[in-house]
């Protein structure tokens, strides 16, 4: 996944590495665990897509089963950085809001519809009864914290008279619901892929919705 770089400092190299390998696997059990499933899938095919041999992915990760624990977590955490990068733009900056929102709603949708997205749902969905613990690792430490996120950046708003007065934790979890709620059927459970334009529409009527409940006539 990432080429080999001459560090200045002695020592320095065999850190970085090892860090850079062990991504390498968490990204490949990810990609493999989607594709086969949790029970048809094996170390060794994970190996060979991380391009790694068979007992370094037991060095780093010692067994399938604390392997695919560790990558659904890998794969949580960057889906939340990613999604908390587009609520930290959300801001109260005199502009235009409805076109913020818009914009906010378009770029939350082209994150929860990309592959990596879908096949974390996807998995949890499907291993949610062996892996139980699953649920707080994926929406406790990720879906939680967006949420949470998303009801700050809503009460600044209210505060700067963009919003009218309201619950921001219930107004961030209906713009949420909004957003990604028609998607399951639309990408079909992420087997189809969702052209822009129909993101951006899905995106547009949530926000018209959302902005019917908590706009204010300022805004």
């Amino acid at each position: 996944m990432s080429t080999a770089r001459v560090s200045i400092a002695a020592g320095q190299d065999a850190p970085r590495g090892r860090i850079d390998k062990r991504q390498a696997i968490l990204d490949a059990a990810i990609a493999v665990f989607a594709r086969q499933g949790y029970a048809q899938s094996c170390v060794q095919e994970i190996a060979a897509e991380a391009g790694v041999a068979k007992p370094t992915v037991y060095n780093h990760l010692h067994d399938k089963e604390t392997l695919f624990r560790h990558a659904m977590e890998a794969a949580a955490n960057r889906a939340m950085a990613e999604n908390l990068a587009i609520v930290e733009r959300l801001a109260d900056q005199g502009t235009d809001l409805r076109a913020s929102l818009d914009e906010f709603g378009y770029q939350l949708l082209r994150c929860h519809c990309d592959d990596r997205s879908w096949a974390l749902r996807r998995l949890l969905n499907a291993e949610v009864n062996r892996f139980p613990d699953l649920i707080d690792i994926v929406h406790g430490t990720g879906a939680n914290r967006v949420a949470e996120a998303l009801a700050d950046r809503l009460a600044r708003l209210t505060l700067a008279g963009r919003l009218s007065a309201a619950d921001p934790v219930e107004a961030a979890e209906q713009l949420l619901a909004l957003l990604t709620g028609p998607m399951d059927s639309r990408a079909r459970l992420g087997t189809r892929p969702v052209p822009e334009g129909e993101l951006r529409a899905v995106a547009v009527a949530a926000v018209n919705t959302f902005l019917r409940s908590y706009g204010d006539v300022r805004a």
